[in-house]
């Protein structure tokens, strides 16, 4: 029973967690992304003269710093908002540059920071998946997310879903009976609550909210079952043939017949691959790679052949193996433009995620 004559220190998760987490692991790999392609198409232009150097991890830094300031002074729930992707955007200025401030040469094609940024984007989402879970619910830790909402009364913004969340709220505080105190003052802002002092305004989407209406109208017409399976089979089928043309391109024979440079030569001329330890991981790197595509293809093939559980299970081994191992070596050899295959691969295991949840929720113990 929580006593209200001791301090309570225990952190309370915040109401649309989640989301705010969400904006700042979005707008942290849009930044990454944007900053490499952009410098890569003009040529790593350098902005300032033979003195100074204005490098973007100074703006990184400026707009970690706004970020903080608009979170420590106001206390508007949009605020939050734009501090989650100013926050997004400041770490991936600022972790962009990583190479130049972890060797003496500043040099900022450092083989390692590649890796290093892809490490922290994976950690981000790891820690978002975690705070996806619903959170421990009692009477505190509603309270605390009951005044959160309450700033929509303040604001004239409060919607009939918003109005139902705090009723339902208010009602388990005061079911819960933890402490009479706050079950008290529940009891008084659930009377505050369904009074008409309090105004609703009508339920009306926001701009993502209307997205996602678009998309659901959009998937109900043209998605069905049959169609999406066959996007993911190819899908999977292409970035498998890819995986392993890869590695069987290192092979001399195929390799000295070809009219392009491969990946082993490109390397070799470029400086990255020094010495028999740097190529015994490039080897190795692509060895797993031709098993992560084998494993992609067959689960193709399982889910072409309408045997979808084993089909979900191989296919989710096989990217989550991609994302997780074979990707932080690419980073090492291939630096940024791994961002391409990466990303497609994340949008394959988005899709595996949601064919399994709509038409084989009988799976989900797989891969929750």
């Amino acid at each position: 029973m929580l006593r209200m004559n001791s301090r309570v220190r225990k952190a309370v998760e915040r109401e649309g967690a989640d989301h705010y987490v969400r904006l700042l692991l979005l707008s942290f790999a849009i930044t990454v992304s944007v900053t490499r392609f952009y410098l890569k198409l003009t040529g790593y232009p350098q902005l300032g003269n033979g003195t100074l150097h204005i490098a973007h991890l100074l703006w990184g830094g400026l707009a970690l710093f706004i970020s903080a300031i608009l979170m420590a002074v106001y206390a508007n729930r949009w605020v939050y908002t734009w501090g989650s992707i100013l926050a997004g955007v400041g770490v991936g200025l600022f972790i962009d540059e990583v190479g130049k401030f972890i060797t003496k040469t500043n040099d900022y094609f450092y083989p390692p920071a590649a890796p290093i940024v892809y490490t922290l984007f994976l950690l981000v989402v790891l820690f978002y998946l975690e705070i996806r879970r619903s959170p421990d619910r009692d009477a505190r830790s509603e309270l605390y997310r009951v005044f959160d909402t309450l700033q929509e009364v303040l604001d004239r913004d409060l919607d009939t879903g918003e109005r139902a969340a705090l009723d339902t709220r208010l009602h388990y505080i005061v079911a819960q009976n933890e402490n009479p105190d706050l079950t008290r003052l529940a009891e008084e802002l659930l009377h505050f609550v369904e009074s008409n002092a309090v105004t609703v305004i009508p339920d009306e989407p926001n701009w993502t909210e209307r997205i996602i209406q678009r998309w659901s109208a959009f998937e109900e017409r043209w998605i069905n079952q049959a169609r999406l399976k066959t996007i993911l089979s190819v899908g999977l089928g292409v970035m498998g043939i890819w995986a392993m043309l890869d590695f069987i391109l290192l092979f001399p024979p195929i390799s000295s017949s070809l009219p392009f440079q491969t990946p082993l030569a490109s390397l070799t001329s470029a400086g990255r691959l020094t010495g028999s330890t740097s190529l015994s991981w490039f080897l190795g790197e692509n060895a797993l790679k031709a098993v992560c595509g084998l494993t992609i293809i067959v689960g193709a093939w399982l889910l072409i052949a309408g045997r979808n559980k084993p089909g979900i299970r191989i296919s989710y081994l096989g990217l989550l193996i991609f994302i997780t191992i074979v990707n932080l070596m690419e980073f090492y050899f291939d630096q940024f433009s791994t961002i391409v295959p990466a990303t497609i691969q994340f949008g394959l295991l988005l899709i595996l995620l949601y064919y399994r949840r709509r038409y084989d929720s009988n799976v989900s113990e797989v891969i929750s």
